[in-house]
């Protein structure tokens, strides 16, 4: 039996614009057959303390909301000299919702830091009447000086990936999704459904 056999439709459970092109990306090849839905509802509150627990928070208000099994990740960028934040509060972390705020705090709080180490990490789920599926996937880096690339969203632009001489925003869709923790993470969990 197919994944498309199984989850002929699944609701995408994010309203980030990016977020749902690049789940696309990654997913159509994998699924092929499976229709990918946005999710057009209510956001939860993301009040758990992993990056698994958002996910999963999100996925099940998403398949309340639509009665179609709920795909959705929770990510973020984790910085060893921070102490692992932003974390989960990645997409919060200045408050105001923006990346470029983000990004713009991030950079500040490591003006002084000589320990560039970070790494993004997803956790990708998917949730149905019956069951759920679960994946978490890192990707290692360190945190740029300086904002680089025209690419990506988030933190792309302040992300070089190890044994890269880019930052994530200057890599093509393609060659991000290949090794980026959310294609890593959406790969195993498709293998998980059956493609």
């Amino acid at each position: 039996m197919t994944a498309a056999d199984r989850f002929p439709r699944i609701v995408l459970a994010t309203g980030n614009a990016h977020k749902v092109a690049e789940l696309r990306a990654i997913l159509e090849p994998l699924l092929p057959g499976v229709e990918l839905v946005p999710y057009g509802g209510p956001s939860p509150v993301e009040d758990g303390s992993t990056f698994l627990e958002n996910a999963m928070i999100k996925a099940r208000a998403a398949h309340e909301a639509t009665g179609l099994p709920a795909l959705a990740d929770d990510s973020g960028i984790a910085v060893t000299a921070l102490g692992g934040a932003p974390g989960i509060h990645s997409a919060r972390y200045a408050g105001t919702g923006r990346d470029d705020d983000n990004r713009t705090l991030l950079l500040a709080r490591m003006a002084e830091e000589t320990d560039r180490r970070a790494h993004f990490v997803c956790a990708a789920v998917l949730v149905t009447d019956a069951e759920s599926f679960e994946a978490v996937a890192e990707w290692p880096g360190e945190v740029l000086t300086a904002p680089a690339g025209e690419g990506g969203f988030g933190y792309d632009p302040l992300f070089q990936p190890a044994g890269e001489h880019r930052s994530a925003a200057a890599m093509t869709a393609e060659e991000k999704n290949a090794i980026s923790h959310r294609g890593t993470a959406f790969r195993a969990l498709a293998e998980q459904l059956g493609a």
